[in-house]
C-alpha cells in the first residue's frame, strides 16, 4: 500500500505557532523533505524530531519528486516542509503535489501558519475578495504583464517581496497602478514586527532615506469600482449611442447584441439605452 505525503506547515517565525498535530506528524513520517536541510534542523531540535531530512528545492524540485514518489509507492510517508509557512505556496511544493496526484498517491494538507493570509487579517484592507500575487516575476516582460493586469485588478493584492528589492517593487508598483493604499507587513511573528498602513507614494518617500530590513508582505488595495466606471465612461465619451451601437453591428452583431454590450460599456441598463436612442429618433437630436 502507497504512503502518504503531509503538506505540513511549519513557523514563520514564532516557534510557538508549530501546531501539536505537525510536531507528531513529522515525529512518525518515515522522511522529512525540507526545502533547507540547514534551516531545517533548527526546527527538528526544537521540537526532539529525530526524523531523517532530505532536501527538496527550487534546483531539484522535479528529479528529486520523482524519487519521493518511489518511496511513497513502496510505503512510506513522507513529509514536506518548507523554510516558513505553508509548502506549496511560493515555493516549488506544488510540483510534488502535482506529481502525486497523476500517481494517485494520497496527499493532505496540515493547516498553519501563513505569511500571506497573516498579513491579510491585519491589514486593515478589505479581506472579502483577495488574490495572491506572490513574488513578481524576475523577467521584465512578464512583470510588465503581470503588472499592468494588476493595474485593473479590484481585489486587495497580497505580494511578497524581499529587502534588496523592496524599494524596486514599490516604485514599478506605484508607476503602473497609481497611488494606492498599502499596507507594508515586515518580519510577522518576529520579535520585531511591524505592520504600516500607508500609500504607495508615502511608502516610496520613507523607503527613500531608511533601508528595508527583514522579509516584507504588501498588501495592496485593488481598484475601486468607481476607478473603473470612470474609465470606463471616459473611453466612450463623446461618441453617439447609435454610433456606439452601430459600431458592433459592423463588426458583425446583432442588433440586441450590439445594443446590450453599448449598455454594458456605458455602465447603462439595456432598456434605458433603448429608450435614449428611441427619444433620439423621435426628437431628431444629439446623444
Amino acid at each position: 500500500m502507497a504512503g502518504t505525503l503531509y503538506l505540513c506547515a511549519t513557523p514563520i517565525g514564532n516557534l510557538g505557532d508549530m501546531t501539536l498535530r505537525g510536531i507528531e506528524t513529522l515525529r512518525t513520517v518515515d522522511l522529512i523533505a525540507a526545502e533547507d536541510t540547514r534551516n531545517s534542523i533548527k526546527l527538528l531540535n526544537h521540537f526532539q524530531i529525530h526524523t531523517p531530512m532530505t532536501s527538496y528545492h527550487e534546483h531539484n524540485k522535479v528529479e528529486k519528486a520523482r524519487e519521493l514518489i518511489r518511496q511513497m509507492q513502496s510505503g512510506k510517508d513522507v513529509a514536506l516542509i518548507t523554510d516558513a509557512g505553508t509548502p506549496a505556496i511560493s515555493d516549488p511544493g506544488e510540483v510534488l503535489v502535482r506529481m502525486c496526484q497523476e500517481q494517485k498517491i494520497t496527499v493532505t494538507s496540515l493547516p498553519g501558519p501563513a505569511a500571506c493570509i497573516t498579513a491579510l487579517t491585519l491589514s486593515g484592507l478589505s479581506a472579502r475578495r483577495f488574490c495572491f500575487e506572490g513574488f513578481l516575476p524576475a523577467d521584465k516582460k512578464e512583470k510588465a504583464q503581470v503588472l499592468e493586469e494588476c493595474a485593473e485588478e479590484s481585489r486587495t493584492m497580497i505580494f511578497y517581496e524581499a529587502p534588496h528589492h523592496l524599494k524596486r517593487t514599490l516604485d514599478e508598483l506605484y508607476r503602473t497602478l497609481g497611488d494606492r493604499r498599502i499596507t507594508i507587513c515586515r518580519e510577522l511573528t518576529k520579535k520585531f514586527e511591524s505592520v504600516t498602513p500607508t500609500t504607495l507614494e508615502c511608502a516610496l518617500d520613507f523607503y527613500g532615506t531608511h533601508e528595508p530590513r527583514g522579509e516584507y508582505v504588501l498588501v495592496l488595495e485593488g481598484k475601486s469600482r468607481e476607478e473603473k466606471q470612470a474609465v470606463r465612461y471616459a473611453k466612450w465619451d463623446g461618441l453617439p449611442l447609435a454610433d456606439h451601437v452601430r459600431l458592433y453591428e459592423e463588426h458583425g452583431m446583432a442588433r440586441k447584441d450590439a445594443m446590450k454590450q453599448a449598455a454594458k460599456d456605458r455602465g447603462l441598463r439595456k432598456r434605458d439605452l433603448y429608450q435614449a436612442l428611441l427619444d433620439r429618433d423621435e426628437t431628431g437630436g444629439q446623444d
